[in-house]
């Protein structure tokens, strides 16, 4: 459900709510929040609420001491972990200037900007996601190990999927939070997960994604439990990746994803680093059946590019990033990378895997790439692109 401000402001009221986390994101997409009580919502909606960007990713050199959060009500979710007496909820918020412009660093913006870039061109996307995570033992301080929870394989069942309990308390909750996650299996490496979402619109896929690995670390700590959605948490085991489907329609209600995936696959050097922005998201590049070549096919393989026609519909499903990644950057960029083959009408490659180009083999390769693009300089602030190129990731 998606509400607006006045229902929001009596949702509050109703429901004894007592906390209100306003969540933003930083330039890596990491969730950040500040908390509210009740009655600074209506202060929140119509001027914001401060805080100090400078000690936060992609805004360190931003030339103001404060920028304000202002909540998106169609975001309202109640948090269904903490008490049902003085309940708490969370909105994901947008960041202004003091003056009350849009902060063109904020990466929910940028992905809001692409998004009408495509609907001014008549073009609909739509985005699907199957991220991947491991499950592992915490020693008796409750510190994470890398001891994982079961030794079960693909789609195994219990008593071998000792995860299955787990991950069926995080799609009740995410369901609770108004998400609808589609299915949910055991992967291939040992106490390694997928849950995979229905398609959305980029804006609500981007912030479902932000919600479900909170959910998901959450309901991992509840269960003595440490989630783990790094590239490669295991190095001789299968990597994490975070595979998204891409739908593209024009206004004229036709399919146009095969043009949008050739569009992808003609800029993904570039925007590599965005995609896969560890030094460790390269060690998973070759592993198992993970990408490592620009190239696609209709089989599902290990191909970077997955192109399937089914009922009807087209579905390309690129394989490379991973949950290090920012989504709405990510989503950003493939939209504007997925208008740019819809509007040149690009056809595919061939499909020569043995002759396709290599995806970038590090991160220092990925950054060199990204600082020369005019393409990434055309869609990614300054502030932002120089986070990625000048600094090791954070997290």
């Amino acid at each position: 459900m998606e509400y607006t401000v006045d229902e929001v402001m009596k949702y509050i009221e109703d429901e004894d709510a007592k906390f209100i986390r306003l969540a933003f994101r930083d330039a890596y997409g990491v969730q950040k929040n500040i908390s509210v009580m009740p009655g600074e919502i209506k202060k929140a909606f119509e001027s914001g609420i401060p805080i100090n960007p400078r000690r936060i990713a992609g805004f360190r050199d931003y030339p103001y001491a404060s920028l304000f959060l202002k909540p998106d009500p169609s975001t309202l979710s109640i948090l269904p972990w903490r008490p049902d007496s003085g309940k708490v909820l969370r909105m994901f918020c947008d960041m202004y200037t003091p003056d009350g412009e849009v902060v063109k660093a904020d990466t929910r913006a940028i992905l809001k900007q692409a998004a009408d870039r495509a609907r001014d061109a008549g073009i609909s996307f739509r985005f699907g996601s199957e991220m991947e995570f491991y499950l592992f033992s915490k020693d008796e301080n409750g510190n994470p190990t890398r001891i994982p929870y079961d030794q079960a394989g693909y789609m195994d069942i219990a008593p071998a999927d000792r995860c299955e309990n787990v991950r069926r308390e995080i799609c009740l909750t995410i369901e609770r939070m108004g998400l609808i996650p589609e299915r949910s299996h055991h992967e291939q490496g040992p106490g390694q997960n997928e849950i995979d979402f229905h398609y959305a619109r980029p804006l609500k896929a981007a912030d479902q994604q932000t919600t479900f690995k909170m959910v998901v670390n959450t309901i991992a700590d509840r269960y003595g439990l440490s989630a783990d959605f790094s590239p490669m948490p295991l190095p001789d085991k299968p990597g994490n990746g975070y595979h998204i489907n891409i739908y593209a329609v024009d206004g004229d209600g036709r399919d146009v994803a095969a043009y949008a995936a050739a569009g992808i696959l003609s800029r993904i050097p570039e925007i590599t680093l965005f995609l896969n922005p560890t030094e460790e998201s390269y060690a998973r590049f070759g592993n198992n059946t993970a990408p490592d070549r620009v190239d696609w096919s209709d089989e599902g393989a290990s191909e970077l590019m997955y192109v399937e026609e089914y009922l009807g519909k087209i579905r390309a499903e690129l394989r490379s990033p991973d949950a290090s990644c920012n989504p709405y950057l990510v989503y950003a960029l493939l939209i504007y990378a997925g208008l740019e083959g819809i509007e040149k009408e690009m056809s595919l490659p061939e499909k020569a895997a043995e002759e396709s180009m290599l995806l970038p083999g590090s991160r220092r390769e990925a950054s060199k790439l990204a600082k020369a693009s005019d393409f990434v300089r055309a869609y990614v602030p300054a502030g932002i692109l120089s986070e990625y190129t000048h600094c090791d990731h954070p997290y």
